[in-house]
């Protein structure tokens, strides 16, 4: 439950005005489960994993009211796992995000901090990794290629909100490098989303330049789902929904130049030459509320990329398909069933199936099942 607490200055003898108030939100979601591999390195695998579907993350967000439609806005929101209790993105105490700003009724928001980028902001909610009931970490595009499962956050960032202007809403960010080389780890991104009833459509676009060159820049290496001098993404989705029915597709493309590493470094024993990369995403998603209580979802993506390593050039594909079952116990308490599958004709390029979260498969084929419990507060 969110327990909201009104800020306790008035109490304490502050001058408080009619208008000036301030109230602190906490809140958060755990998310716990078992999970079963069929190839992780040759062998299957039993696990209890935190964050099967949704990241396990805790919170705090506020505003103060500063009169005339403008509060001075905040969020504190750290990723943990609930199996060890450890922190997640890097052991940061606030990894998720950490940003404030102020907010307007009629011209939006800026806010300064560590934030997403636009393509997770607008693209992401239509993709079945960002789709209600809340997430699905497992569906992530393979290696989360274009960040619609929020591999890495951009450090240094401002960003503007607009209002909902009739169902248009759109914004911007910019992460800044920090460093005399203004290019030297930066990044900036840009989109938009319109809500039409039933109808939904986005679009989104974030360019990197030398991720991770740059510790203090936009972004973290250890975040980085590639090391390379340059990257951009750009995408587009729709989803329309009729009745208890929802249906979507998702189209996003990822150019990388100097690639270096996938999926970290030398994660995948694989040899770069240096040169470009690019994948290209076509996702299908669709859900369906069987009873107020259960809902059946699923999706199925096929990816297109290309490489060069120091075996050649290669055209790798990536086959996806994920089923879930959710129930809810209550309004904050559900339980989920989740099935996904990867094969990847890989083209000679010595990549192997590898879905999210999980380490590679000894061959072309990766199957994940899991169960777990999700809890908000």
């Amino acid at each position: 439950m969110k327990r909201t607490l009104i800020a306790a200055a008035c109490a304490a003898g502050y001058a408080c005005t009619a208008h000036a108030q301030a109230a602190v939100t906490l809140y958060g979601l755990i998310d716990a489960g078992i999970f079963y591999t069929n190839n992780v390195k040759g062998h299957s695998a039993w696990q209890e994993a935190s964050g099967d579907v949704t990241g396990s993350h805790l919170g705090l967000s506020g505003s103060e009211d500063l009169g005339g439609g403008t509060k001075a806005i905040f969020r504190l929101e750290n990723g943990f796992s609930v199996t060890n209790g450890t922190l997640r993105q890097g052991g940061r105490l606030f990894g998720y995000q950490a940003y404030t700003g102020l907010s307007d009724t009629r011209l939006g928001s800026v806010t300064l901090g560590r934030q997403y980028d636009s393509v997770v902001d607008y693209v992401a909610p239509l993709s079945f990794t960002g789709m209600h009931p809340g997430g699905n970490n497992l569906a992530a595009h393979p290696y989360d290629n274009d960040n619609l499962n929020n591999s890495f956050r951009v450090n240094n960032s401002i960003k503007y909100a607009s209002v909902n202007y009739a169902g248009l809403q759109f914004g911007a960010l910019y992460g800044f490098s920090n460093d005399t080389g203004f290019d030297n780890n930066r990044l900036y991104s840009f989109g938009a989303s319109y809500d039409a009833g039933p109808l939904t459509v986005a679009a989104g676009y974030f360019q990197a330049n030398d991720g991770g060159g740059n510790t203090n820049g936009a972004l973290t290496l250890t975040d980085a789902t590639f090391v390379a001098t340059s990257q951009r993404t750009y995408g587009a989705g729709a989803a329309y929904a009729f009745g208890p029915a929802r249906v979507g597709v998702v189209w996003t493309r990822t150019q990388l130049g100097g690639l270096d590493t996938i999926n970290g470094p030398n994660s995948l024993g694989l040899v770069q030459n240096g040169q470009g990369a690019s994948f290209s995403n076509y996702e299908v998603n669709a859900s369906y509320l069987v009873t107020p209580t259960l809902s059946l979802s699923g999706e199925y993506t096929f990816t297109d990329g290309a490489l060069s390593t120091a075996s050649g050039a290669h055209r790798p594909k990536w086959h996806e398909v994920s089923l879930q079952a959710d129930y809810l116990f209550s309004k904050r308490t559900d339980v989920y069933l989740q099935g996904s599958y990867q094969h990847i004709d890989s083209d000679g390029s010595g990549l192997t199936a590898d879905i999210a979260a999980q380490s590679p498969s000894s061959n072309d084929q990766q199957l994940v099942v899991a169960v777990g419990l999700r809890h908000r507060f």
